[in-house]
Order: C-alpha cells, then structure tokens, then sequence
C-alpha cells in the first residue's frame, strides 16, 4: 500500500486552484494539456478553467504548434504590475526610484558613449568583438532592458498614482488575484 503524502498540493488544493497557480508560473505560451499534466487535473477540467480565466482577462487564447494554448494577458501583467508598485510604494519612494533609474540609464550612455540602448545594439553588428566582449554587451543589453522596463513601471505608476490611491481608498475588498 502506498502511502499519500498529507501534505501533497493534490489534497489539499482544488483541481481549479492548481490551474490558476501554473497559469500564475506561465512565462510563454502553454499548451492546454501540459497546463493539466502541471497541475495535475484532467484537460477538461484544465480547459474549463483557462476558459474563466480567459473571461475574466487574465490568460490569452492563443496556438503553439497547431495545439490551443494560453498565455498570460500582458495587459493584465502590466495593470498589476502598475498596481503593485503603488500599494507597496509612497509617490516620493516612486519619484525616488525614478531617479535611481534614469541615473543609472544615465551611466551607461556615457559608459559607453552612446545615446540609446538602440545604438548601442547597433554597434554589436558594425564591430568585431571577442566572444568575451560580445557576452559582457549582451550583459549591459539585458540590464539596459530591465533599468527601461522598471522606467516604465514606475512612470506608469506615478502617472496613475492618485486615480489608483482615490479608487482603492473607496474600496474594502482586497485586490484581485487568480485565487
């Protein structure tokens, strides 16, 4: 006789809320059945769920392979992010933040002499670089894409900042979530 692990996910959550924990993990478009075998449901039961989260904003329709496929609602992603940043952060830690940033933006123009992250790139294809400098370039692609990405957020939270503070102040539910 086998013995079941009490503290196994499938005893004690529902079929349902494994499905919304491996769509909160999702980081591509994933196929209906490998979002099943990850949660450890039927695909019918995957399939009716993806389709309420699809209703209600939070995954993406999509194919991968011929094969119906879901995928985070990027727009989602970016409201909650957005959302996030101004529950967790006062307007002066924001405006802070965004002067961290476009310093730090600021150090690799002049680091390596160039205006944007697009001439930058650009140079990766005019030069000849060494192995070791072409992946020390891709590190400052990937930092200079992250500090643009966090400048965004951040803009985006201090533009919807008092809207954002006004309705939730309003409210006494707590904020949505997949749960």
């Amino acid at each position: 006789m086998v013995e079941s692990n009490p503290g196994s996910w499938t005893e004690s959550t529902s079929g349902r809320e494994r499905v919304r924990h491996v769509v909160e993990l999702l980081d591509k478009p994933t196929p209906v059945q490998e979002i099943a075998d990850q949660a450890d449901v039927s695909r019918a039961t995957a399939d009716d769920e993806l389709q309420r989260l699809e209703s209600d904003d939070w995954v993406t329709e999509t194919t991968v392979d011929g094969t119906k496929a879901y995928d985070l609602n990027p727009v989602r992603m970016l409201f909650d992010e957005v959302t996030d940043l101004i529950e967790t952060h006062s307007r002066d830690k924001l405006e802070s933040r965004l002067t961290e940033l476009k310093e730090e933006q600021e150090e690799l123009v002049s680091e390596h002499d160039v205006s944007s992250l697009g001439e930058f790139r650009q140079q990766l294809a005019a030069d000849e670089f060494s192995a070791a400098e072409l992946r020390e370039r891709r590190n400052v692609i990937a930092t200079w894409e992250t500090i643009n990405t966090e400048l965004g957020l951040v803009r985006h939270a201090l533009q919807l900042y008092d809207d954002v503070i006004e309705l939730s102040s309003t409210r006494t539910d707590s904020p949505s979530t997949l749960a």
